[in-house]
C-alpha cells in the first residue's frame, strides 16, 4: 500500500474507533437521562462506526491470528504499564491535575492485570486450547478488571453495584 494511502488509512480507523467510543459513552448518558431511544441511536450508530473501524485494520492488514492479535494486545497494555501511563502521570501531578492523575493511575493498575490476562490467554492458544475463563468483573468505576467476585474494589474502593459481570 503507498504510504498516504496508509496514513489515511491509519488516520480513518483512529477517527472511527474514537467515534465508536465516543457514542457508546454519549449513548450510556443518553439512557441515564431516560432518554432511551436517543441511547438505541446512539448504539446503532456507534456499531455502524465499528465496522467502518474494522473494515480499515483489515484493509491496512493489522487482523492476523488470535496468538499474534493477543501478542499486539500484550505489547500495547505493556506500553501503557511501563510508559504510556507512568509520563501521563508525572504530566498530571507537576500540573496538579488531580482527576488526570486518579484517571491515569486507575487505567495504569487495570492495565497490568489485562497485560497478565492476555499473556495467559496466549498461553492457551498457542497449546491450541481456549483459555479456562468463569465470570470476568469489571469496576465501572476505575476499570479494575478481575475473575473473582469482589465487594469493594481494591483500587478505587467502589461498591460491588458499580460491578458489571462479562
Amino acid at each position: 500500500m503507498r504510504r498516504m494511502t496508509e496514513d489515511n488509512m491509519k488516520s480513518a480507523f483512529a477517527g472511527e474507533s474514537q467515534a465508536h467510543m465516543r457514542y457508546l459513552i454519549f449513548a450510556e448518558k443518553a439512557e441515564e437521562e431516560g432518554f432511551k431511544n436517543v441511547a438505541r441511536l446512539f448504539r446503532a450508530i456507534a456499531y455502524a462506526e465499528l465496522v467502518h473501524a474494522t473494515n480499515h485494520y483489515n484493509v491496512l492488514g493489522m487482523i492476523r491470528s488470535t496468538a499474534e492479535n493477543l501478542q499486539v494486545a500484550i505489547d500495547r497494555e505493556i506500553y501503557e504499564v511501563n510508559e504510556m501511563y507512568p509520563a501521563y502521570n508525572a504530566v498530571a501531578k507537576l500540573q496538579e491535575e488531580k482527576g488526570a492523575q486518579r484517571s491515569t493511575e486507575w487505567a495504569l493498575q487495570a492495565e497490568k492485570i489485562h497485560a497478565a490476562m492476555y499473556q495467559r490467554a496466549k498461553q492457551s492458544v498457542e497449546s491450541s486450547k481456549d483459555m479456562p475463563l468463569g465470570t470476568i468483573y469489571i469496576c465501572s468505576v476505575c476499570g479494575y478488571t478481575s475473575e473473582e467476585e469482589f465487594d469493594r474494589c481494591p483500587i478505587c474502593g467502589a461498591t460491588k453495584e458499580k460491578v458489571r459481570k462479562f
